[in-house]
């Protein structure tokens, strides 16, 4: 019923809205606006398609969407109105921006916002990792590389060897740019910002040997400071479940992970399901320092 009823998204006339609104912002500030709207698009996109079932967005999107993306979306009823107001915020932020004069707003991080993360360019983050509760454990690195406004780019080593794997995650955690294939256990699209006490959260998980991908949900149970590993990260505690294929059929998967929700990094994951290439532990060793310089 819900896939069969809809409308394009370009057919949703935006709601204005004033762009004097944002005038007062600074370029910098409008930047930020601009992609926390087309951030918050992709979430709705994504929540549109998956209860209309059109796996359109679940082919992969990433962290800010423009609108030519959404084409394809067929939102009706709230969700056309939401679509149509942020359609509106969007238009509205462009004017201003043009007003000013404001350059495109630049790739990589702001300073500011680079000095509140937990973690630095060069720092090297270490992992251990088994396929099992009590599987054979083996430990990898993930060196910061680059700190984009949309992503997080690390150089990955797999005991020591350097990989020539491109490990990139938004801001949150999520890996939207991993290729099934890759042969790494990730998940798409289930963190998001300011993650709050009681938040549910949906998204898929991609097993780390066929690249076949289950439904994985979660809610925030707990929030804190944890200091364990020399530094303050600011941690989310979810709860995990839902279901990964098993043959023809599909089975259960629970579990527990632990984010820094400033940085995406993730502490902790505890992954248990019926399906072996689901099963999971990934903890966080130790953060190294920088590189010495050549």
């Amino acid at each position: 019923m819900l896939a069969g009823c809809a409308t394009r998204s370009a057919d949703v006339a935006p709601q204005a809205a004033d762009p004097a609104v944002f005038a007062a912002l600074s370029c910098e500030a409008m930047d930020d606006e601009a992609d926390r709207i087309r951030q918050h698009a992709a979430r709705l996109a994504y929540a549109v398609d998956e209860r209309s079932g059109n796996n359109i967005i679940a082919l992969g999107l990433g962290v800010t969407v423009f609108w030519p993306a959404l084409l394809a979306m067929r939102p009706q009823g709230p969700d056309a109105t939401a679509l149509a107001q942020l359609k509106g915020q969007d238009e509205a932020l462009r004017s201003a921006q043009a007003a000013r004069a404001c350059p495109a707003a630049p790739e990589l991080l702001a300073p500011a916002r680079v000095a509140a993360l937990p973690i630095a360019l060069g720092e090297r983050l270490v992992y251990e990792e088994r396929p099992a509760a009590r599987g054979p454990a083996r430990q990898f690195g993930l060196r910061l590389q680059a700190l984009r406004r949309d992503e997080l780019e690390f150089a990955v080593d797999v005991a020591g060897q350097a990989s020539p794997l491109r490990w990139q995650q938004d801001p949150w955690g999520n890996q939207p740019n991993l290729a099934p294939d890759s042969g790494w256990l990730h998940w798409q699209r289930l963190l998001r910002p300011d993650l709050a006490l009681g938040d549910v959260l949906a998204g898929e998980v991609i097993g780390g040997e066929s690249g076949r991908s289950g439904r994985l949900r979660g809610q925030v149970i707990a929030l804190g400071v944890q200091t364990g590993l020399g530094r303050a990260f600011d941690a989310a505690v979810i709860e995990l479940y839902g279901d990964a294929p098993l043959a023809d059929y599909s089975t259960r998967l629970d579990g527990v992970m632990v984010v820094d929700r400033k940085s995406g990094v993730l502490l902790r994951l505890e992954l248990r399901s019926g399906n072996p290439e689901f099963a999971l532990r990934r903890v966080l060793l130790r953060v190294e320092g920088t590189e010495p310089a050549p």
